[in-house]
Formats: structure tokens, sequence, C-alpha cells
């Protein structure tokens, strides 16, 4: 877990301020984050004889939680572009983004841990529960950790 957590963070920080990334850019980072982490869940979650299953329900889920990583990354190179001259409309159209995201993002999971659970088992279903929300709050609190505090805007 934590090579997978490192791997994320090299990436996240790589980006150094946010800076505009072209879609195959991120589409790379996206698969090299994607590869490690199947490896990583791999490791700790063994659904048994109903891996096909699992696997095929995981796939899925990727390709959606991929959609949302994008418009994340999206949100944040906004946010770096325009830190300067921001506006208050700028800010909370900006924070409802990211509250539309992080709902969107949960919603996801719950989605699949329901799936999973039906279809493999709610242990298989719960660690994937885990895993997945364990991983988000540390890369969102390692991107928080690395941007400034929104300012008060300047009139």
């Amino acid at each position: 877990m934590k090579k997978i957590l490192l791997l994320a963070l090299v990436l996240l920080f790589s980006l150094n301020g946010f800076a505009q990334l072209s879609a195959d850019e991120v589409e790379y980072i996206q698969s090299i984050f994607g590869m490690e982490k199947r490896a990583a869940i791999e490791e700790m979650l063994d659904p048994d004889e109903n891996a096909d299953s699992f696997w095929k329900l995981y796939d899925q889920y990727e390709l959606e939680r991929k959609d949302l990583g994008k418009n994340r990354i999206d949100l944040l190179e906004k946010y770096a572009e325009n830190y300067e001259s921001m506006s208050n409309e700028d800010v909370d159209n900006l924070i409802k983004e990211s509250m539309d995201l992080s709902m969107k993002t949960d919603k996801l999971i719950n989605k699949y841990y329901k799936k999973i659970k039906n279809e493999v088992g709610s242990v298989p279903a719960a660690q994937f529960y885990q895993i997945e929300h364990y991983l988000l709050s540390e890369i969102r609190a390692a991107i928080l950790g690395e941007m400034d505090l929104i300012e008060a805007v300047k009139q």
C-alpha cells in the first residue's frame, strides 16, 4: 500500500504547481497509477473463487474513476492558472466543483461496493471500500497540503 501511495504522491508532486498537462500526459500518469494500484490491490485482496467477477467489476470501476480523476486534474489546473486573479464568484465555483467531484467519487465507490458485495461477497467488498477510501483520503490530504490556502480576493 505504501508503494502505491508513494507513486501517486510522486506523480502528483512532479506536476509541481499543476502546470497545464496534455491529455496524453494525464492518460500516461493515470495508466502508471492504475497499474501500480491494481498490483497493490492484488496483494491485499483475495476474492477467492470469484476473482474473475471481482476483477471485471474493478476494471469497470477504474474506467469510471479515471474520468473523475481527469476532472479533478482539470480542476487543479484551473485553480493553479487562476489563483492570483480569482473573484469571489470564481472561488465559490471552484469549491462547488470540488464538492461535486468529491460526492461523485464517494457515490462511485459506494455503487461498486454494492456491486462487489452482491457478486463476490461482503469481505472483498469491504476490503475494496477500505482500500479506495484510504487511497482517496491520502491523495486528497497530500494535494491539499501542497496547495496554497485561498487568500482574500483583492478588489
